[in-house]
């Protein structure tokens, strides 16, 4: 609007004034740098019913918006800045994740000369889905290109917030305490407000800057009022920081959720370079969302971001800046994923291919690092090409109430736990981390009214950090029929989907009162999780129950039996029951619950507990046979140690390594021969007597095929020797006593004695003992009984000598100490 009557707009001005009270001082500085706007609709705070809610469950999927992304296009914005906020536009438009979003793109200067706007709406209000994102990723283009016929150079903030909120409001429904659908503002600046050469806000340069200032502060209420929140992002050295954040806190402070971040605040960066960053991060706060970082390179490259397991929602931005460049994207299983379509379980729709953004939009996308390849002519691979996920939880509660129909007056219990749409159940309370939890209550005879839900181990939680949030209410005494239950789950990036639980009031004396519990187990796929009933009929006829299975991870087949069960009149009963799983049962957490409901009376549900179930994998033979195989690996083992132990011991004990034959003819030594290592085999020496023509008889060792015709010494097992002369028989031999061996004799010495026997001492000398040829006392002269030779070195002498009561001779002392 201009007004041609200056008298006529100063009396507004002074109107305004005096109603929106003193302005905030704002000193602009002509030829200050200018200012860039984008607009979010963000979610406000919900209004809480009177009464339970009749509307459809809510929409899967996340939340939509409408936003308006404001561009300044002013003349202090170098090129290069100016194409980077076209791109920054872009990131936003292409990344939302809701298909039910609508998105304006709007740039703005100033109006300083007949013909020109401050304001060019270049993208008109449009439904971010498969084809509006095209039409986005067009039209955001014309950013790039300013037309000074059409927009002056200066900096107008009214005229684009009022521009921003017209487009945001109109058509809309809800109020501004609870608007139907949320929106928010982003303001991108370089500067500050510059109004000054603008007709529009009066005669002079200083009174248009004070009345530009006084405008922007009635926009802002508007803004307010029309429940558009203002996020004001700013870049450069000549940022009024001051101004940003009355901006920020002039719009509607409303938010998305309890989380602080969420609400509106202003920000700064350095330089044009970080605003694409900044502004996605911006924008993921407005949203309830998260901004996960991925990697750089410059085509051609492999990038990767990650997309974590509570995602249910995102979009995969490319910013390759150069529409040359083609992207093609991999799961985390590494495979290649369709850019339109379903696949796996996921649904994907790409949009920007012909841009310099690209945005790949996932519905329930698999969790892990995702690659995106990139690739690029020659001539058009000198741009770094950055890749980010803005991504989104929208978690399903699955809920439980005890009692599940409470009585008026009656303290309940719920307990809630969380899974994705893909029925993941969320047990990592890492995933869960600044999670605020709560329930509200609805229905007939009282008022609304909500309550806390935490895991943090006091009663009513069982245990912190079992990722499972419990509270209590107390139902009022006023409470006349069905009730409605909608728990909110509120964190950084994770939203609940707010479907209503729905119970009905039960009556003052229990009929029927029931209990159920499920064992803990850990299952293999088609095993069996038993549980048991315990139902108090308090009726005087019997009760016929049903065992039902709800919430039931997608995919999984389960039975319950016996599904039929009667509660005998006026008594307790225990009915135990099982729950099988299918052969095919996936592996890991088994979602869903056990609900008993009395089928007389249209299947209320009196009680559920929760299949709190691992399935593994069966186990291999290894598993089952491991400690009997071990273990008669061991066995053996030790039983071939003392086998080979007594082996080599009865090895020892024959080895006749050491023993010295000596080879005598009446009494005196001809030839000695030791048995050398090796030579005795399995306890066995061969030898012969060799008689040389005029020369001495020798022992001489054989092996082979001569052994069959020579002389053999062996030693048994318990150690005793024995020889078998040439052609002869086996005699037992002791070690220094000669044996005849032919025309001469043999004695063996040395080595080891057989198995020691029980020796006597040897008795004192006594009169009838001669040594060494003496004669004793009573016996007559000459050699005969008791005498033998001075020395014992033959051992022969004495072989035969005793006397009465008896000594031994020289020979037999030898071997009794050999």
């Amino acid at each position: 609007m201009q007004w041609t009557d200056k008298g006529s707009a100063l009396l507004l001005a002074g109107v305004l004034l005096a109603l929106s009270g003193p302005p905030a001082a704002v000193a602009v500085a002509p030829g200050a740098p200018r200012t860039v706007a984008v607009a979010v609709a963000p979610a406000g705070p919900r209004a809480a019913p009177a009464s339970p809610r009749t509307a459809a469950e809510p929409a899967e999927g996340p939340d939509p918006l409408d936003f308006a992304v404001v561009v300044d296009q002013s003349a202090s914005l170098a090129e290069k800045d100016l194409a980077r906020e076209t791109e920054a536009a872009a990131l936003l438009s292409q990344g939302e994740i809701s298909e039910r979003s609508r998105a304006t793109v709007i740039g703005f200067g100033s109006s300083e000369k007949s013909g020109q706007s401050p304001v060019r709406e270049v993208c008109p209000l449009v439904v971010a889905d498969a084809a509006g994102r095209e039409r986005l990723s067009t039209c955001v283009q014309q950013l790039g290109r300013r037309d000074a016929a059409r927009m002056g150079p200066g900096t107008d903030f009214p005229a684009a917030v009022r521009q921003a909120v017209t487009r945001l409001t109109e058509g809309g429904t809800g109020t501004a305490k609870a608007p139907a659908v949320p929106k928010v503002v982003f303001l991108l600046t370089d500067g500050r407000l510059d109004v000054a050469d603008s007709p529009e806000y009066g005669t002079d340069r200083d009174t248009r800057q004070a009345n530009g200032a006084r405008r922007l502060t009635e926009e802002l209420a508007r803004a307010r009022a029309a429940g558009v929140q203002i996020w004001p992002l700013g870049f450069g050295s000549e940022i009024d920081r001051s101004a940003l954040t009355a901006m920020a806190e002039g719009g509607y402070r409303g938010s998305c959720s309890d989380i602080p971040d969420s609400v509106p605040r202003m920000r700064v960066v350095d330089t044009s370079a970080e605003i694409d960053k900044a502004l996605q991060e911006t924008f993921a706060a407005a949203r309830c969302a998260r901004l996960a970082q991925g990697t750089v390179g410059k085509p051609p490259a492999d990038l990767t971001v990650t997309i974590p397991p509570i995602a249910t929602d995102g979009s995969l931005t490319v910013a390759k800046h150069d529409p040359k460049v083609r992207v093609t994207y991999y799961d985390p299983a590494g495979r290649k994923v369709p850019v339109r379509g379903e696949f796996d379980g996921s649904v994907f729709e790409v949009s920007g291919q012909d841009g310099p953004v690209e945005a790949l939009r996932v519905k329930d996308p698999l969790p892990g690092p995702w690659r995106v390849h990139i690739e690029a002519p020659e001539g058009h691979r000198d741009r770094e090409v950055a890749v980010r996920a803005i991504w989104q939880g929208r978690l399903r509660s699955d809920v439980t109430l005890d009692p599940a129909s409470p009585r008026a007056g009656e303290k309940v219990t719920v307990q809630v736990r969380m899974q994705t749409r893909r029925g993941v159940v969320i047990t990592d309370p890492r995933q869960l981390a600044d999670l605020t939890a709560s329930a509200e209550v609805a229905g007939a005879g009282f008022r609304p009214f909500t309550f806390r839900l935490a895991d943090d181990g006091r009663a009513p939680d069982a245990k912190a950090g079992d990722v499972r949030f419990s509270g209590t209410f107390t139902l009022p005494d006023t409470a006349t029929g069905d009730l409605e239950l909608v728990t909110r789950m509120a964190a950084p990036g994770i939203t609940s989907d707010r479907r209503p639980v729905h119970a009905r009031r039960g009556p003052d004396v229990p009929v029927l009162t029931a209990g159920l519990a499920v064992d803990r187990v850990t299952v293999h796929p088609g095993g069996t999780v038993r549980g048991t009933l315990d139902v108090t009929n308090n009726d005087s006829a019997p009760h016929t129950l049903r065992l039902a299975l709800q919430d039931q991870t997608p995919g999984t087949e389960l039975t319950v039996a016996p599904t039929p069960v009667t509660a005998p009149a006026g008594r307790s009963t225990r009915i135990p029951f099982t729950v099988t799983l299918a052969p095919g049962t996936a592996l890991g957490e088994l979602g869903g619950q056990v609900a008993v409901v009395d089928t007389g009376d249209g299947d209320t549900v009196l009680d559920t507990a929760f299949l709190d179930v691992l399935v593994v994998a069966p186990p291999t033979w290894w598993d089952r046979r491991w400690k009997a195989v071990t273990g008669g690996a061991a066995a053996l083992l030790v039983l071939a140690v003392l086998v080979g132990i007594r082996i080599a011991a009865r090895r020892r004990l024959r080895d006749l390594t050491g023993i010295t034959l000596e080879l005598c003819e009446d009494g005196r030594p001809l030839h000695v021969l030791t048995v050398r290592k090796g030579q005795s085999q399995g306890g066995t020496f061969a030898f012969t007597v060799d008689e040389p023509y005029g020369g001495s008889p020798m022992l001489r060792s054989v092996r082979g095929t001569a052994a069959s015709t020579a002389h053999v010494l062996r030693r048994t097992g318990s150690g005793e020797l024995l020889l078998r002369p040439r052609g002869g028989r086996q005699a037992p031999v002791r070690a220094g006593e000669p044996i005849g061996l032919g025309d001469h004799e043999l004695v063996v010495r040395g080595g080891r004695a057989p198995t020691p026997k029980r020796i006597r001492p040897p008795r004192r000398p006594g009169p009838g003992t001669g040594r060494g040829g003496e004669t004793a006392p009573g016996t007559g002269p000459g050699p005969g009984p008791g005498t033998g030779p001075a020395s014992g070195a033959s051992g022969t002498s004495g072989a035969s000598g005793t006397s009465g009561a008896s000594g031994t001779g020289g020979s037999d002392a030898y071997d009794v100490n050999f």
